[in-house]
């Protein structure tokens, strides 16, 4: 008997649907699972116990999924309920054979980099918040606020300060998510490296810097206007002058079930239609 764990997009009645059949179908295969749309599900539902999560839904199911799993290692399929569908395996009509593949053995992993975040309030050394994201850690305005005013620092030595909307340290799975749409480069995701880029920026230097994952990367409020920070969409603080935020590539990775080495060229032909071109 294995454990598995279904991470269902609520708001997708065909996610919703095809969880209630594929539990039933992985019942009778002789699995327990649990789900997270079950009333009585919480976190802890995922534990060292749990040998894999099944994503239902979209990229953002997937994100959620990898942060349910706080650093266990059980590997996470996806199955495409969403639009875009960067990071799924597959699609709904093979959801439960696959599921049967992975535990049978059947299966490849894809090892995806993710930052490590610690947030701390104006003069302190011990962090207020310590989180994970797999695709990108964010600063940005309060809601219904100004451009922000940001200072980084790379491995603690000044480098510039950023006027804009926001800034965004991306992994290069993130770089197809929020850094995308601020322009930033498209990373195959299997790289190493931490893509700094800012929204909307009010200067001259506006290019995105990618950098080694080694990098130590502090984003510094500065000023009296309200600012936020985000977690792989996730908000996590809300921070004013003299907050800092400072991310590096994490000890832990995201591992992502596939069955084939994943096409870069064919997804982003098939996700952007650029063979009608």
């Amino acid at each position: 008997m294995a454990i598995v764990v279904l991470v269902v997009h609520e708001d997708r009645p065909e996610a919703v649907a095809q969880a209630d059949v594929l539990a039933a179908a992985l019942v009778t295969d002789g699995h327990r699972v649990d789900r997270s749309d079950d009333p009585d599900f919480v976190s802890s539902g995922v534990d060292d116990a749990t040998e894999l999560v099944v994503s239902l839904g979209g990229d953002g199911s997937i994100l959620r999924a990898v942060n349910l799993l706080d650093g266990r290692t059980a590997p996470v399929l996806g199955v495409n309920h969403g639009e875009l569908g960067y990071l799924t395996t597959v699609e709904p009509v093979d959801a439960h054979a696959s599921v049967s593949r992975v535990l049978a053995g059947q299966y490849d992993l894809e090892e995806r980099m993710m930052l490590r975040v610690e947030m701390f309030r104006a003069n302190e050394d011990v962090p207020e918040v310590v989180g994970y994201a797999l695709n990108e850690v964010v600063v940005e305005r309060g809601a219904g606020g100004q451009t922000v005013r940001v200072a980084v620092s790379l491995d603690g030595e000044p480098f510039t300060s950023y006027a804009a909307d926001g800034l965004i340290a991306a992994t290069p799975t993130g770089s197809t998510a929020y850094a995308f749409s601020a322009r930033g480069p498209i990373v195959d995701p299997l790289h190493r490296a931490i893509q700094l880029t800012p929204v909307s920026p009010h200067m001259l230097f506006d290019r995105t810097l990618v950098l080694d994952p080694s990098t130590e990367v502090g984003m510094e409020v500065l000023g009296r206007r309200a600012a936020a920070c985000t977690l792989d969409g996730r908000s996590v603080a809300n921070l004013k002058g003299g907050d800092r935020v400072v991310c590096t590539a994490a000890e832990r990775v995201a591992r992502l079930v596939t069955f084939a080495p994943r096409d870069l060229r064919g997804l982003l032909v098939n996700r952007f239609g650029l063979a009608d071109r």
